[in-house]
């Protein structure tokens, strides 16, 4: 009897001794995981606050683009109305210059005829002048003639 429960004091000793084994692997492994789930925490942990970082530059950055947009907007706005502007006043020289165009066109037609009424009246004076020398001469030959006479 004594033999038997030696047997079994053995037997549940080697029993202690392998779970008593696998408690320490069990721990180890434990130890280890739980090593692992800090080290995963904390890496979680620097990549939320990394991402927190990055999100803040990034809401930074929209800001600030959002300001350049909005300060793009105005100046885009500012532009289009200079160029409404620049275009009426495009169409209005144009008005002006057709209406230039045709009094400058009236102008040269009435400077044509004008010429020809100056060659025109230059050639009546030329006839004129001669007529007028002619006239001249039979005066003066007249008064020659009456001063002869006397």
């Amino acid at each position: 009897r004594l033999t038997g429960q030696q047997q079994e004091i053995n037997s549940l000793m080697q029993r202690k001794s392998a779970v008593d084994e696998e408690n320490a692997r069990l721990k180890n492994e434990f130890c280890n995981l739980n090593r692992k789930f800090k080290d995963k925490s904390q890496e979680l942990k620097d990549t939320e606050e990394c991402a927190q970082k990055k999100e803040e530059q990034n809401r930074l950055v929209i800001k600030n683009l959002e300001e350049e947009n909005k300060g793009l907007n105005i100046c885009c706005a500012d532009l289009l109305s200079d160029l409404e502007k620049l275009r009426k006043q495009e169409a209005q020289w144009k008005k002006e210059k057709s209406g230039n165009d045709a009094r400058i066109k009236n102008l040269e037609t009435d400077l044509a005829v004008t010429r020809e009424q100056i060659k025109s009246l230059h050639s009546i004076c030329s006839n004129l002048s001669a007529q007028v020398a002619v006239k001249q001469e039979e005066l003066f030959q007249k008064d020659c003639d009456v001063f002869r006479a006397k």
